[in-house]
């Protein structure tokens, strides 16, 4: 499916105060574009730089700051001093899945009379269900503890509270004006709560409170970090900022998730392509299971997706029973079943892509708006989330995406920069039956009678509130670097910024006036690989790929000069690792 390349804006982030840089530079022995790029990050002396780059599980967080924390402490050893029955509530996404899954195995291993519940995505929806407060109550749960979800049950609370089922809600979504009536709910967007970072995933609200029962009863720190992989699984996949206390947790989830992961996460990377290490291997490391270093965008891009799919597919469930896999057998088995959904995934994803695309094609109408509502009633539900991330990327409008469900229309909603899409849909409540989600991301379902009136409402706040220049996508440049300036100090530093994601996002550099040194060919449906070149007589080339950028070949391969703006990166290839640049755009003067 070739998409035509859309003009993007190039914004080169203004430089630090001169003085300041230098004084970083000099301190540090690095070069000034590296200082640049920590004074960027809020970075401006040493001991700053040295807790940057060697963040400390000390440096974490108090969990009792988190409002209502000790009163769901107490609540959970009442239960288990009473044997009551727990249940372990969650998502049906990756965040939920290995909340669910970390809460679960943490308890189970000091409590048996616990057991956990994924809602069916098609007959229970997103979130706390009246299904399953019926299933807690017919089985005598008296304590349901919710992951990921519950910050907008309301009505579903008092439902609960009527049976006797009483809740620890620990969610990371904004609240809505009114917070259920539970036993306790721990979610740092709460205004009362004091906790000081807010940007916790779902897992990570998950990972506090089990830290919290650990302070109480005086456990090792050692027997809590055990479950940092699926911290860092959860923080990678639900795309949360990988700043303060989040940078800290998926630090040592990766280092976890690389040395030792559980048989679950290891079946997954090893179905993702990423082969583990045999003790035969001439590279055979114990400290590093695979081929080559696990990142947050193999979690993001192999591992998340696949996990996705036991709920978007299946079951959330399954992926559950994966993640809590006692041994690699156990776990290949369960991940070979949830790799043949994934399988399927891809395949529906990429139908209704098709379709949703020829649907924009043929309606004139609708390319000249702001915002891009589509809806099929057949549309698989498990795919539109993926669906309106794909129109965004290519037509970057906000996008609704929506099918039929249970009698209601029920849909996924994906935004561009600068455009709160909570809000835009909470400003449309008035025409919901429910909804919630971030800022970049949402959910939705309201009565088809007021389908008509919301793409009306939603196309008028987007009109309202989308600007000319929020209609192309920014290309945010961190700095101008010289190409020469790469050598092996430069990288060594780079790479100790990770691990990468929002609000530490691996760094975009601008090199002007480069040329392709003689090698630039189209590779794969429409890449561009090249050597580049800043000095037609110098001796420095550097490989660089450009990913979708291959109309610019027939200029480039004339010897005309252009600009690059680029990640640097590490390929590894049979064993041999090079510096590679991956282009993100081109341009010409």
């Amino acid at each position: 499916m070739a998409i035509k390349i859309m003009q993007k804006r190039w914004v080169v982030k203004k430089k630090n105060n001169i003085e300041v840089v230098k004084q970083l530079t000099e301190s540090l022995n690095i070069d000034e574009v590296l200082a640049n790029l920590l004074i960027q990050r809020g970075i401006t002396n040493y001991d700053e730089a040295k807790s940057f780059f060697r963040p400390e599980l000390l440096q974490l967080h108090d969990p009792f700051l988190m409002a209502d924390m000790d009163i769901a402490i107490k609540r959970i050893g009442k239960a288990i001093k009473s044997n009551e029955k727990i249940l372990v509530y969650g998502d049906y996404d990756v965040d939920g899945t290995t909340a669910v899954a970390l809460v679960y195995s943490f308890l189970y291993k000091l409590y048996k009379n616990v057991n956990y519940y994924i809602p069916d995505r098609y007959k229970e929806g997103y979130g706390i269900s009246i299904a399953g407060i019926d299933y807690a109550a017919e089985n005598n749960y008296s304590l349901i503890i919710a992951l990921d979800c519950g910050i907008k049950a309301v009505e579903q609370i008092d439902y609960a509270n009527k049976k006797g089922v009483e809740f620890i809600i620990c969610d990371h979504h904004r609240p809505g004006d009114k917070v259920p009536n539970a036993f306790a709910i721990l979610d740092p967007k709460r205004n009362d709560c004091k906790y000081p970072f807010k940007e916790l995933s779902g897992c990570g609200i998950g990972y506090k409170l089990i830290q919290a029962y650990g302070i109480s009863n005086n456990m090792l720190s050692e027997e809590i970090e055990n479950y940092l992989d699926l911290v860092v699984l959860s923080i990678a996949s639900d795309i949360v900022p990988i700043n303060g206390e989040n940078r800290i947790l998926a630090y040592y989830g990766l280092k976890k998730l690389n040395a030792n992961p559980r048989p679950g996460i290891e079946a997954i990377l090893i179905y993702s392509n990423i082969v583990k290490r045999q003790k035969t291997d001439i590279n055979y490391n114990p400290e590093n299971l695979f081929n080559r270093e696990i990142t947050i965008n193999d979690l993001v891009f192999l591992v998340g997706p696949r996990l996705n799919a036991a709920g978007r597919i299946d079951n959330g469930k399954n992926a559950v029973e994966l993640l809590i896999s006692a041994d690699l057998p156990d776990a290949k088995s369960k991940g070979h079943n949830i790799n043949i959904s994934n399988t399927e995934r891809k395949s529906l994803d990429s139908q209704t892509t098709l379709q949703a695309i020829d649907m924009i094609k043929s309606d004139v109408a609708l390319q000249r708006k702001k915002s891009t509502v589509l809806f099929q009633p057949e549309w698989h539900k498990g795919v539109i989330g993926i669906v309106a991330s794909r129109l965004t990327e290519i037509y970057y409008k906000p996008t609704v995406i929506l099918t039929q469900s249970n009698g209601l229309i029920t849909g996924s909603a994906r935004s561009v920069k600068d455009f709160d899409l909570y809000d835009a849909i909470d400003s449309c409540s008035d025409v919901l039956e429910h909804f919630g989600g971030h800022k970049y991301a949402a959910g939705l379902s309201l009565k088809p009678e007021n389908l008509e009136i919301f793409i009306e409402k939603f196309e008028k706040i987007a009109s309202e509130k989308i600007t000319e220049e929020m209609q192309y996508p920014e290309i945010e440049i961190d700095a101008e670097l010289d190409l020469n300036k790469i050598n092996k100090k430069f990288i060594n530093i780079l790479k100790q910024f990770a691990p990468f994601g929002p609000e530490n996002l691996s760094p975009i550099f601008i090199s002007k006036n480069v040329t392709d040194s003689g090698f630039a060919r189209i590779v794969g449906a429409n890449h561009i690989k090249l050597k580049v070149v800043t000095d037609k007589y110098s001796n420095n080339s550097y490989d660089a790929i450009a990913f979708q950028l291959g109309e610019y070949l027939p200029l480039i391969s004339k010897g005309v000069p252009f600009n690059i703006c680029y990640h640097i990166e590490e390929n590894e290839w049979a064993g041999n690792i090079t510096i590679q640049l991956n282009i993100k755009d081109i341009s010409f003067d």
